[in-house]
């Protein structure tokens, strides 16, 4: 074999080598979706549009905060990805500014207070937090409830410039303010 053929079979192997991994990838995103669906939540009005890209995961008898989700810890919000925020205009979160734009989302549960964080960095595994990257991070109260909620989703409702982000998984409930700037 000449130095050409070894190239061209080296090449050729690498190659092969890359379609599998491509096929392994988009199977292990068909296969953890079927447990975690994607969901989208919008808003729009003609102050703001807003949209939230995630995944739900089920309860299915666990105990999620505290235990799935640890206190104290970074939480992806969601499953999969990382949760996607992505804002027309910006807006107040709790007195503090954020620029429009996209983010991910993440948050840091606790039984008494809740830190919220948007992001910088999109497009990762829900796993890849950079803290460097944050943007904004705001503390917000949970609310306990006695309606369980079997499917984590996350809810947008308002009107004219307050609009309110609703994260509900079993019987928690987290309300994050949104104000419109204009």
């Amino acid at each position: 074999m000449n130095k050409r053929q070894i190239v061209q079979k080296t090449i050729g192997i690498v190659i092969l080598v890359g379609i599998v991994l491509l096929i392994g990838f988009a199977a292990l995103r068909m296969y953890t979706k079927s447990f975690s669906p994607e969901a989208i939540s919008t808003y729009q009005n003609e102050n703001i549009s807003i949209e939230v890209k995630y995944c739900q995961p089920h309860k299915k008898g666990r105990v999620i905060f505290g235990n799935l989700v640890s206190y104290g810890e970074i939480w992806r919000t969601g499953a999969n990805e990382a949760t996607v925020v992505k804002f027309s205009d910006d807006v107040l979160i709790n007195d503090k500014v954020l620029n429009a734009g996209k983010y991910s989302l993440f948050t840091i549960p606790d039984k008494n207070n809740w830190t919220v964080i948007f992001n910088e960095q999109t497009g990762q595994w829900g796993t890849m937090y950079k803290e460097k990257r944050d943007i904004l991070r705001v503390d917000v109260s949970p609310e306990h409830s006695k309606e369980v909620q079997e499917v984590f989703t996350i809810d947008l409702t308002g009107e004219d410039q307050n609009v309110t982000m609703t994260l509900h998984w079993d019987k928690t409930r987290v309300s994050i303010p949104i104000e419109v700037l204009q």
